[in-house]
């Protein structure tokens, strides 16, 4: 059973990114599962800090992008879900690749939901842990 209200192709998804920070850091949508929504970013000089290691702010761009489209997929008709607040512990370090993050439902409400996405690099070793709390709005 899905948890989702709406379930668009995998082409649309990444359509809804078109002009965004999301293309730009090359985050792609990969998978839309029954309960979960994974994607994928590259690790290169769009996504790396000075010392030439993933940045924790692309990570957390990356996993703000998932629980966003997630918490959007998951919410009722005449109503839109914006970002409240998002953490992130950034575990490992990546020097180049692909990352893929994975948004799982926490708590799906009326009013808020939460969001936790987990970043891992090829070797499905964990880079990053964040929690995304998501306030859901009516549609104006």
């Amino acid at each position: 059973m899905t948890i989702w209200t709406h379930t668009p192709s995998i082409d649309e998804a990444n359509a809804m990114s078109a002009n965004t920070i999301v293309e730009v850091l090359g985050i792609t949508i990969t998978d839309i599962g029954a309960d979960s929504i994974t994607g994928t970013m590259p690790v290169d000089k769009r996504t790396h800090q000075p010392f030439g290691i993933l940045h924790g702010g692309a990570s957390v761009v990356l996993a703000e992008s998932l629980g966003s489209l997630a918490a959007n997929l998951a919410c009722e008709k005449g109503f839109v879900c914006v970002g409240l607040d998002i953490n992130a512990n950034h575990i490992r370090s990546v020097r180049s690749g692909v990352v893929t993050g994975v948004a799982k439902a926490v708590h799906i409400g009326r009013s808020t939901q939460v969001w936790e996405i987990r970043i891992a690099d090829e070797a499905d070793k964990t880079v990053c842990v964040s929690r995304l709390t998501i306030a859901v709005i009516a549609a104006s």
